[in-house]
């Protein structure tokens, strides 16, 4: 029983070789090119994600600030379908800002929060309630994912490309292919195939 042994020559794209074409000089450079492109364009693409993320954070941090503010109402107790949620409660509250000014919203507390009980609260610039800015471990988790993302999507795409291009020469190739059999089986006056 015979085995046969497949050989692979690598980088024959690149050697000198009798049989090789131009296209397949070609194809060798897209390859490499699709490669560098990627991984580069992957990280810097990452990297401006990742900053956009970051400098987005410490906006959103530059942004707001804790004051206190006091209830001006006893809070609702929970609602049966909200038993799943946080467990907060929609109740309006007061604070005063540092120029004097007093402001009036709803935000969320613990349910049956008495009246004049005091709780913190996020504001923005204008003295809206916002969400609190994230934390330092959400930070870096928003900022990788954010960059590693951005990264892998940038660098598909150039693989995409560079897929592409050697398809588009792989059916290149194989049209010279046909078209030199074409003219080998005519020149003789027979088909092979």
């Amino acid at each position: 029983m015979e085995t046969s042994e497949r050989v692979t020559v690598r980088w024959w794209r690149w050697r000198h070789n009798a049989l090789k074409r131009r296209i397949d000089v070609v194809e060798a450079w897209v390859v490499l090119a699709g490669w560098v492109f990627a991984l580069l364009g992957g990280v810097g693409a990452g990297l401006m994600a990742a900053g956009a993320v970051e400098r987005a954070v410490e906006r959103q941090r530059a942004e707001s600030r804790q004051v206190s503010a006091v209830t001006v109402e006893d809070a609702p107790g929970p609602s049966p379908a909200r038993a799943a949620s946080d467990h907060r409660v929609w109740a309006e509250v007061r604070w005063a800002e540092p120029d004097g000014s007093t402001h009036t919203d709803d935000a969320r507390v613990p349910p049956r929060t008495p009246a004049r009980s005091t709780i913190p609260v996020w504001v923005n610039r204008s003295g809206d309630i916002t969400t609190p800015p994230v934390s330092e471990g959400e930070a870096w988790l928003h900022t990788t994912m954010g960059g590693g993302l951005a990264g892998a999507l940038a660098g598909g795409v150039v693989l995409g490309a560079a897929w592409l291009t050697r398809l588009t020469l792989d059916r290149r190739r194989m049209a010279q292919w046909d078209a030199e059999w074409e003219r080998i089986d005519t020149r003789r006056g027979w088909k092979t195939g």
